[in-house]
């Protein structure tokens, strides 16, 4: 499907959503037909997290980087010193219609806001998905993105990586093996504190050399470039392009939690804490969610509730964790790299409480068990430590299981994560959760954020 010039990237999207919802062909000729020597690559996006995401791909003798695309060509070109035959593109649009053909795989890591976009357009031709987290920047976008890769049957993977590592695979091991109990409710929190305050700065600065700025803004409405206040760090903090401390780090810390306890969607959720302003995410969140009990939890419901920034569980939950020093124990860095440092019970994780005892599970650590005095001869499971880039390479090139955090298990993750971007913005109010019909019951304003418009010529079929 080349593309003249005189089709615009309008029409390319939704042409190629179209041919791909209509006639399976992309999905019958490309998705399932694994390469059998080498697993073709393309990212999207080339620096900070998604240039971690590329070495850790590569690694794996058997996954070729074929293209890239980064608005921001200055980043780009440095990737050419270690992979001097890829191809550049600065519009991820012409990657796809360009090299579609030379292609089995994406990576997808870039703000937010488009990894809908981007995601759904890969998947469409066929694509197996890597996408960091959170999966969308929408309810919508999720349960969209989630639905279509499992109609395809496509291999897909969300970058929480450390959902692969011992250390969280551990955590879900010690609740499921019931040694704590029954779970009766859960805290869990960051110190990070991607938020912000007051309206963006009344200027328009230059565009630097090598950025597309239009591109950049891709679905979200067009507005003047500031130097340092989206590009290329701060965009967490503002409502259309991140969604803040808890979509950044509450897909990583839910996370096993979420498994462990074997959630799915919650029934409500409140916010205790500050509502956003008008451009930016608030910090200091506190956000309570009602789950349906599972076989792992006490009751018919079960409390989550997530803090960040400087707030943190009440000081009588806090205390149940507050026994001998643990010293120091084994975690791990964002490449899965052992290190030794000292356990810091106040920074981020989560306090499992059971009716037979408390988990202490702390990001990224080995999780600690009290009362200390009653589990003291307890032997930790020993699940191996996985490499989550590699189980997506090799599910890719191999068939066979999908890997742990693929959209099933991530999607609905991240629809609970992210429900919270819609319920600070109610402080105090009780929201109630119909996931069947991706809606809230008793406060019909609510919905407007569930799925947002997107600008015009950036439509995408199927979101």
């Amino acid at each position: 499907m080349s593309l003249p010039h005189s089709v615009s990237r309008r029409t390319f999207l939704k042409s190629a959503g179209a041919a791909a919802l209509a006639a399976p062909f992309f999905a019958k000729n490309l998705h399932a037909q694994a390469p059998s020597r080498v697993l073709r690559h393309a990212s999207f996006g080339t620096a900070g997290m998604a240039a971690s995401d590329i070495e850790a791909l590569t690694s794996n003798p058997l996954v070729k980087l074929v293209a890239v695309a980064d608005v921001d060509l200055t980043r780009a070109a440095k990737l050419k010193e270690k992979f001097p035959d890829i191809k550049i593109y600065q519009d991820w649009r012409q990657l796809l219609d360009k090299e579609q053909k030379n292609i089995d795989s994406v990576n997808v890591t870039v703000p937010d806001h488009m990894h809908a976009p981007i995601a759904m357009s890969a998947m469409q031709l066929g694509k197996h998905c890597y996408c960091q987290k959170p999966l969308a920047h929408d309810i919508y976008e999720t349960r969209m993105l989630t639905n279509y890769a499992r109609e395809k049957k496509l291999v897909t993977q969300m970058g929480i990586q450390i959902h692969s590592y011992k250390v969280y695979r551990q955590a879900v091991a010690i609740v499921q093996s019931g040694v704590i109990g029954k779970v009766k409710e859960v805290h869990t929190w960051s110190s990070k504190k991607w938020s912000d305050v007051g309206a963006p700065p009344e200027r328009k600065d230059p565009v630097p050399e090598g950025l597309n700025w239009n591109l950049w803004l891709g679905t979200a409405v067009e507005r003047p470039f500031v130097s340092g206040y989206y590009h290329p760090g701060n965009w967490r903090k503002r409502l259309d392009f991140g969604t803040g401390t808890f979509g950044d780090m509450g897909c990583h810390i839910f996370d096993p939690v979420f498994e462990a306890l074997a959630l799915t969607a919650p029934l409500s959720l409140r916010s205790e804490g500050p509502a956003p302003d008008k451009w930016n995410w608030a910090i200091n969140a506190n956000i309570h969610y009602v789950f349906p009990g599972t076989r792992f939890t006490e009751g018919n419901t079960v409390n989550v509730t997530w803090y960040d920034g400087d707030a943190r569980p009440p000081k009588e939950i806090s205390a149940l964790i507050d026994g001998p020093a643990a010293g120091d124990v084994t975690s791990f860095d964002d490449s899965g790299k052992a290190r030794k440092r000292k356990q810091d019970p106040d920074n981020q994780g989560s306090i499992i409480i059971g009716t037979a005892g408390v988990l202490h599970v702390p990001h990224v650590s080995t999780p600690k068990l009290y009362p200390v005095e009653k589990f003291k001869d307890y032997k930790l499971p020993q699940p191996e430590q996985g490499d989550h880039w590699g189980i997506f390479s090799n599910a890719c090139l191999n068939g066979g299981k999908l890997p742990g955090a693929n959209f099933d298990y991530s999607g609905p993750l991240t629809e609970s994560v992210i429900l919270g971007s819609v319920a600070v913005r109610y402080p105090q109010a009780t929201l109630n959760w119909n996931a069947a019909n991706l809606q809230f019951d008793n406060e019909k304003s609510a919905n407007q954020y569930v799925r947002r418009t997107y600008r015009k010529g950036w439509e995408v079929a199927g979101l």
